[in-house]
């Protein structure tokens, strides 16, 4: 089982499926790191060569940024759309929906379970 950027690949599946297993890297960018690196996309991640895997981890350090580098630099996107207080930033300190979806219905996952309000009494 190859380890890759700390994660490890699955074996038993082609390359270029098992390389999407690491945060931050698709199916395109997978494809590309595989060919650029002079391995068969159908090839199987345990057929790797030693040399073939060194040479997967050389592209993927050298030009992507994954995992925990990836996901800090999100965090701190995040954090700036924040303290600017842009929209998106507030959207986001407010855990409601950020692209412009509907608040009215059908924002459960950003808001969370229901929380009903009794009505008035008379």
């Amino acid at each position: 089982m190859p380890r890759i950027q700390g994660v490890d690949i699955p074996d038993k599946k082609r390359g270029l499926i098992s390389l999407t297993y690491v945060f931050g890297i698709g199916r395109a960018s997978s494809l590309d790191i595989l060919t650029k690196a002079g391995v068969n996309p159908d090839k199987k991640a345990g057929e790797w060569t030693d040399e073939e895997a060194r040479k997967i981890r050389d592209v993927i350090s050298r030009e992507y940024k994954t995992e925990g580098e990836l996901k800090s630099e999100i965090q701190l996107n995040i954090k700036r759309l924040m303290d600017i207080a842009c929209f998106r930033g507030l959207r986001h300190r407010r855990g409601l929906p950020v692209r412009g979806q509907r608040t009215r219905t059908n924002a459960r996952t950003r808001k969370g379970k229901r929380k009903t309000v009794a009505n008035k009494k008379k």
